[in-house]
């Protein structure tokens, strides 16, 4: 039998999103493979959870511009890295999201 994959037991709030980063590339366009040392930052992410929106003066709430399952860019040293059942995840609020990945 397959071992289950846990649910994320994680809520974002307000206006941030949680990013599963997605691995960096072991290998370069000319095909030179890279040492760990030597891998950049990853600087893309699957949006896997998003807060509610942000609460306006008015009292209502204001949507996101991202949803779950969406590829997302983040700046290289945005949002918070945590760490849930094991499993590395970044928060960050959607005004450090640079954009949306289109498929």
């Amino acid at each position: 039998m397959a071992k289950a994959e846990k649910q994320l037991t994680l809520k974002p709030l307000d206006d941030r999103v949680v990013l599963e980063p997605l691995e960096a590339e072991d290998k370069t366009t000319g095909g030179i493979l890279l040492p760990d040392t030597a891998k950049q930052k990853p600087q893309q992410g699957k949006v896997v959870a998003v807060g509610p929106g942000k609460l306006s003066d008015k009292g209502s709430r204001t949507a996101l511009a991202v949803k779950v399952g969406d590829t997302v860019l983040f700046g290289k040293y945005s949002g918070s890295d945590v760490e849930v059942n094991g499993k590395e995840y970044k928060i960050v609020r959607e005004s450090e999201i640079l954009g949306k990945i289109a498929k």
